[in-house]
C-alpha cells in the first residue's frame, strides 16, 4: 500500500516555502533549529555557518533536504490554519457551535468538541464555502486530530 503523503507535503511547494519562511520570521530560535536539522542531514556545513544564511536559503534547504520533522509539519499546519488563514476553522467551528476566539479553541474545552452529526454538517459547510482548500483543512484534522471530530472521516479521507 502506498504511503499517504502528509497534509503538509501535499501543499504546493510555494506554499510550503511561504509557511517555513513565516515560521522563521515569527518564532525566535526557529532559524537555529532548522540550521541544526540541515547540518544533521550532512553536506559539510556546520549549524553555526548555516545560521548566517538568509532565511529564504534556510527555508529552501530545509524543504529540499526533508529536514522538517513530523512535529514541524504539524506546527506549520497550525500556523497556516489557526494564525494565517483561520477562515476554514472559523467556518467549521461556527457551524458546529463550538466556542472559539477567531478560530482558537479554548484550552479547557475537552474533545470530542461536537457530536458526529454536527461534525458532518460542519465539514459540509467548509467544503461548500471553501472548496478544495477547505478539504485540505479538513483532511489535516482527520490525519492529526480525528478523535476530536468524530465522523469527519466519513466526509473526507486521510488520502485527500
Amino acid at each position: 500500500m502506498a504511503k499517504i503523503p502528509s497534509p503538509f507535503k501535499s501543499l504546493p511547494a510555494e506554499r510550503r516555502l511561504a509557511l517555513v519562511l513565516e515560521a522563521l520570521a515569527k518564532h525566535k530560535g526557529a532559524k537555529t533549529l532548522y540550521a541544526q536539522r540541515i547540518a544533521a542531514k550532512g553536506g559539510g556545513f556546520r549549524a553555526a555557518t548555516l545560521v548566517s544564511w538568509p532565511a529564504e536559503r534556510i527555508a529552501k534547504e530545509s524543504l529540499r533536504l526533508g529536514a522538517l520533522t513530523p512535529q514541524d509539519e504539524l506546527e506549520l499546519l497550525q500556523l497556516l490554519y489557526v494564525d494565517l488563514e483561520p477562515k476554514y476553522q472559523i467556518t467549521f467551528l461556527d457551524t458546529l457551535g463550538v466556542a472559539h476566539d477567531n478560530g482558537v479553541i479554548p484550552e479547557d474545552l475537552e474533545a470530542p468538541y461536537a457530536p458526529a452529526d454536527a461534525v458532518v454538517r460542519g465539514a459540509e459547510a467548509v467544503l461548500s464555502a471553501h472548496g478544495d482548500e477547505g478539504r485540505h483543512y479538513l483532511r489535516t484534522l482527520v490525519v492529526y486530530n480525528l478523535p476530536a471530530w468524530p465522523g469527519l472521516d466519513t466526509v473526507v479521507s486521510a488520502e485527500g
